[in-house]
């Protein structure tokens, strides 16, 4: 086990010191007009990103590794970086008569609830019991009053159920999905692909200072899991971050 250990250490040293830069910008002064909730959310972004990683001390959570992609040229620029099996399954769901839009969380619950409770194991890992037992439980998310900051749930539905959904941080220059789930009973009709590429469409078109469009960390991620961001264009980075220029 300490071998095994120490192999993926260096292996993860060899690669982070080949990894594309960017450097991305909160812009939280701008979230200053806006509900303090986002001041708020922002800096506890901010405050986790430049943590200890839980497990690689040595670097902060979001410094090396972090998954992105780029959306500063364009939702096609992005389109044209995921890989073509993410696409089929994007037009397979369409197909299939599933459509995306932004939804209103809490006049989903029920919906929720059944998507959460619909697998017992996620990213590999088994869902503690006690995630059976709640129902997905209404938000107090004020609205947003300008591009720069907000949290929007988006949704994949058919026939008005709802069967997939996301949460998202936009703060400044990243929209950073903090939450996603499929229906189990869905996943092989393309889902969650679906929702990820008409975010980035939504994200490109509604919010233009959103630079890159980000999915967590691809260190400690399982091996499934790293291939899932891979497929749909998100690539570890080294990230410095900025609450303003």
């Amino acid at each position: 086990m300490i071998w095994h250990h120490l192999v993926q250490a260096l292996l993860i040293a060899k690669g982070i010191t080949h990894l594309p830069h960017v450097s991305i910008n909160l812009m939280l002064t701008l979230a200053v007009a806006n509900d303090p909730f986002f001041q708020k959310v922002t800096l506890q972004f901010f405050k986790k990103a430049n943590r200890r990683h839980p497990k690689f001390p040595l670097v902060r959570t979001f410094e090396y590794g972090f998954c992105v992609s780029h959306l500063k040229n364009g939702f096609e620029n992005y389109y044209s970086t995921i890989e073509p099996s993410a696409r089929r399954n994007q037009k397979k769901a369409e197909r299939l008569g599933y459509v995306f839009e932004k939804i209103d969380y809490n006049a989903h619950l029920t919906g929720i609830t059944d998507i959460r409770r619909s697998s017992t194991v996620r990213q590999g890992k088994a869902v503690p019991a006690q995630h059976f037992q709640k129902q997905a439980a209404p938000i107090q998310n004020p609205p947003s009053q300008t591009r720069f900051h907000d949290y929007p749930y988006f949704g994949i539905l058919k026939d008005g159920k709802i069967v997939a959904f996301a949460a998202c941080l936009v703060a400044g220059e990243i929209c950073q999905i903090e939450e996603i789930f499929g229906h189990t009973d869905h996943q092989a009709d393309g889902i969650v692909p679906m929702l990820i590429i008409q975010m980035a469409r939504h994200i490109s078109a509604e919010y233009p200072q959103v630079a890159y469009f980000c999915y967590g960390n691809h260190y400690g991620a399982s091996d499934t899991m790293k291939r899932f961001k891979k497929k749909l264009g998100f690539v570890p980075h080294k990230v410095s971050w900025k609450l303003n220029d």
